[in-house]
């Protein structure tokens, strides 16, 4: 009823109104589909009326696939041209399995003798011919043209046609149980895609036809006569030779097909069929006839099967991962593996499948040598793909590993280098050690090697378990916390600039210890993923190792392999674990720390605060925190909070003076709690949003919360803190669960302004050293010129500032600089609205300021490292012998010589 617009085109258009349908046609009778079942009808064709199995042909089925949005809802069967059609017909009878089934195309796609009046006609261009028929004998109701889908053959571009053929198949159906049983016994990853996708395939299995219609291929060894009538299956070169009296080698159509058998049993001759086989049987092949088996390798066969692990694309699953289990099922009656990775599929960027041509993606050859093979594989191992979904490929993924990855990864490892070169050449060798790593007492020393030591646990945990898409995430945030946090927060320590300089050396020895135990811990560890970069960091590494002199004469191929001796990072296995260094508690104080930094920062920003200018005071809030994370963020790493967010006091809010500070809120967990109190959801939400700061507190402490007949699990309870300190000094923001609130005082007083402009005299100084490409051991004075003081008054009120940095030295005015200082690189700079000249000079040696003319001449040619020690200079000028003596005639610095004569008070 609802596709009569079949009838007339006119009813199809928007200006069609239901009262003008009388004019076409009338209504005799109304009834559902099925009434119509079994009722015979004459065929529009009738070229196979009169064919022996006909008498069950042109009869009415029905079936769901059967839709009215479309057509005129009746769908005519051609059991020779669709899954559909096929799967009916067989399901009422009116097709036999393995038997012909009607079918007007040959094997060219053209019409046969039987259709005369398009016989030899190619299937697509008989359309007109035939519909001319149809009119001519009255079955024509309309003709049009409609635009739809269609397959296309990918190559040629040319239509195709969906076509059945005889064919061989294997009764899977025979042992699909069998086959869904040995599926439970593996393991996949993802799960879902054995669980769903995969189990519903097998369920669902049809016999497997494994024959095909083409000259290249495996021949199938059945030797037939002409009807099928006797059949031999061959099962080996000599049983061929046996029964043919021929031997062959080469097992290729050409060949094998000239073999004939004669008959045990009629004496006729047999020939080889003309199918080969589908490749896919050649592929669930793949375990028995990679070894050659059962005619070689038994044993080893036997040893290694069913296989640990496989790897292959989702599309698989009704491919090779299917051939595989039919075969093993079949033969063994037991899975052909243990362990599968699914692949996802890898699209163009645009979503479109990878076209060779289409050209729709870059060339991957390109893209490793622009960004590396190591680049790419971790970019796609952190994809979607590793889960079995599709990824959309983009070159800027691959460049963004680069940028967020390899290159801090690479940082981190060149700066170990440069400053163990730096150490070397004080005299101190670098040798690993393992004590010295175990024995730091720096917290994020201690901090760092936990972290190395989890992630060690976790990629055995995961690797075991075959979460491929699980272990690169944790590498790939590893090493946002070595280069990000650790490195950042060590930098001058490794460096040896914190504190005096037997005591700096001993704190950085040991931070590149540590730095060196993970680097070579992680490098190992990343071989597997990043193999090629690892193999890099490796070869240097190693050459500390004291057994990398062991690795000579071929010492490094051989046995056994360990770290330095070893000729390679692949040689290695992944370094296990030590249960002893993973201090939890130092893991959640560190990650405190970085959350207390990050909404630090996020404040600065909001107030337009640079993290130049330091701030009075940060406090925390923490809704729920246990003591060690406390003892951990206001003892050993309260410096680094304060260092990180410049700020000159950090605090943590007790629990009782919380109140003060903080609100905390409730809200109910609808989705636990909606499917539970249904109805009383809406009073229960209420009364729990309105519970005071005190109430909350007395909930989440009690662990309950009764309301009138109703008790409600903390648990199911969203705590949240809210800001509520009254000030306009104070900015704050809390991380998404709501468990921590940070704020910072941003009071902008004279002291703080001009720490803030001394930081930026500072960051100017080292600039101008970054330009100049001085090393860190390399010595410069550091002088200012200014209209007025106010940069002065700066150095002089953050003096300690400037001398812990710059070891004891700080900027002076530029007329306090000798006239022959060397200026190595100077900068006009703005430093809080002035302008102000800041220059580096070579050191050089001061004199006093009535010391003759010629005399100083002298002094200006010595070099400050030159002067003798004995604090004595001697010399002769026009005849005249001079003794000059340190710090009355003459100064190793120009800061020295202000000191002494007391020339600016600040100094003193």
């Amino acid at each position: 009823k609802s596709r009569l617009s079949q009838l007339s085109p006119a009813m199809s258009k928007k200006k069609w109104k239901p009262e003008k349908a009388k004019e076409l046609y009338e209504v005799q009778e109304t009834f559902i589909g099925k009434d119509l079942v079994g009722k015979r009808y004459r065929p529009i064709f009738d070229y196979f009326a009169n064919t022996a199995d006909s008498k069950e042909y042109f009869r009415v089925v029905s079936d769901k696939y059967v839709t009215d949005d479309a057509g005129t809802g009746v769908v005519h069967q051609a059991p020779a041209f669709g899954e559909d059609d096929y799967r009916v017909c067989l399901a009422h009878g009116i097709i036999t399995k393995g038997k012909d089934i009607p079918c007007p195309i040959d094997d060219n796609g053209w019409f046969t003798d039987l259709i005369e009046p398009v016989k030899g006609v190619h299937v697509k261009k008989a359309d007109d011919t035939l519909i001319k028929l149809m009119d001519d004998n009255g079955r024509l109701v309309s003709k049009d043209k409609l635009k739809h889908s269609y397959p296309f053959c990918w190559r040629s571009d040319t239509p195709l046609i969906y076509k059945a053929v005889p064919s061989w198949f294997i009764r899977v159906e025979d042992f699909r149980d069998k086959i869904v049983e040995n599926n439970k016994k593996t393991y996949w990853v993802p799960n879902n895609v054995k669980e769903v996708r995969f189990h519903n395939w097998l369920t669902d299995a049809r016999d497997w036809a494994v024959s095909r219609n083409r000259f290249w291929g495996t021949p199938i060894p059945i030797w037939a006569n002409e009807d099928l009538s006797e059949m031999v299956c061959i099962g080996s070169i000599d049983e061929l030779e046996e029964l043919s009296g021929t031997r062959v080698e080469d097992l290729h159509r050409e060949t094998v097909d000239k073999v004939t058998i004669t008959s045990k049993k009629s004496g006729n001759v047999l020939r080889r069929i003309d199918e080969v086989f589908d490749c896919w049987f050649e592929s669930g092949s793949m375990p028995y006839a990679q070894l050659h088996y059962p005619f070689e390798n038994k044993e080893r066969f036997e040893k290694g099967f069913p296989a640990d692990f496989i790897a292959e694309g989702l599309d698989q699953t009704r491919g090779w991962f299917y051939t595989l289990m039919v075969l093993s099922t079949a033969l063994f009656d037991k899975p052909a593996f243990k362990n599968l990775i699914v692949n996802g599929l890898v699209l163009a960027e645009d979503g479109k499948k990878m076209s060779k041509r289409l050209k729709n993606y870059p060339d991957p050859n390109l893209v490793i040598q622009k960004y590396g093979a190591d680049a790419l594989r971790m970019y796609l191992i952190n994809s979607p793909v590793v889960r079995a979904e599709t990824l959309r490929f983009k070159e800027q993924g691959v460049l963004g590993v680069v940028k967020e990855v390899f290159l801090p990864w690479y940082n981190a490892f060149r700066f170990f280098l440069q400053n163990v070169e730096r150490m070397e050449e004080r005299g101190t060798k670098f040798v690993p050690s393992k004590e010295k790593v175990l024995g730091t007492a720096n917290a994020t020393d201690v901090w760092i090697s936990a972290a190395t030591q989890g992630l060690i646990k976790f990629v055995h945990e995961e690797m075991n378990a075959y979460r491929l898409y699980t272990v690169m995430p944790a590498l790939v945030r590893y090493v946002t916390q070595l280069t990000n946090w650790y490195v950042r927060l060590n930098r001058d320590r490794l460096k040896g600039m914190e504190g005096e300089e037997k005591e700096a050396e001993n704190e950085a020895e040991v931070g590149l210890q540590v730095l060196y135990d993970v680097l070579l811990d992680v490098t190992i560890l990343m071989g597997p993923f990043t193999p090629f970069i690892t193999e890099y960091f490796y070869q240097e590494l190693r050459k500390y190792q004291p057994s990398y002199a062991d690795a000579a004469n071929g010492g490094g191929k051989s046995n056994p392999v360990f770290p330095g001796k070893s000729d390679s990072v692949h040689f290695l296995r992944l370094p296990p674990y030590d249960e002893s260094r993973l201090n939890e508690s130092t893991v959640q104080a560190m990650e405190a720390l970085q959350a207390i930094v990050e909404q630090g920062r996020t404040n600065r920003e909001r107030r337009n605060i640079s993290l130049r200018t330091p701030v009075k005071n940060v406090v925390a809030i923490f809704r729920n925190v246990s003591d060690n994370i406390i003892d951990g963020i206001t003892g050993p790493l309260k410096k680094y909070i304060l260092s990180e967010l410049n700020t000159w006091d950090f605090t943590v809010v007790t629990k009782t003076e919380q109140h003060d500070w903080v609100t905390l809120s409730l809200t109910p967990n609808f989705t636990v709690l909606g499917k539970r109190l249904g109805k009383k959801m809406k009073a229960c939400s209420a009364a729990v949003k309105a519970l005071t700061h005190d109430d909350a507190m007395k909930v989440m402490a009690e662990g309950k919360l009764v309301l009138n007949d109703l008790e409600i699990d903390a648990a199911d309870l969203l705590p949240r803190l809210a800001f509520s300190k009254e000030g306009e000094e104070w900015e704050a923001s809390g991380i998404p669960d709501g468990s921590l609130v940070v704020g910072i005082d941003c009071t902008q007083d004279d002291a703080i302004l001009s720490a803030g402009k001394a930081r930026e005299l500072m960051n100017a100084v080292q600039r101008l050293r970054k330009s100049a490409g001085l090393d860190l051991k390399d010595i410069v004075e550091v002088f200012f010129h200014e209209e007025g003081n106010e940069i002065e008054n700066v150095v002089a009120n953050n003096l300690n500032m400037f001398t812990v940095k710059f070891k004891g030295a700080a900027p002076l005015p530029q007329k306090f600089a000798e006239s022959w200082a060397v200026t190595l690189l100077s900068e006009t700079v703005e430093i809080g609205g002035s302008q102000v000249e800041v220059s580096i000079c070579k050191p050089c040696l001061s004199a006093k300021d009535d010391l003759n003319e010629k005399v100083k001449n002298v002094l200006s040619t010595l070099d400050v490292d030159a002067v003798s020690k004995d604090n004595v200079i001697k010399c002769n000028v026009d005849g005249i012998d001079f003794v000059l003596n340190e710090n009355t005639d003459y100064w190793l610095s120009a800061i020295a010589k202000v000191k002494t004569l007391e020339e600016v008070k600040w100094l003193n």
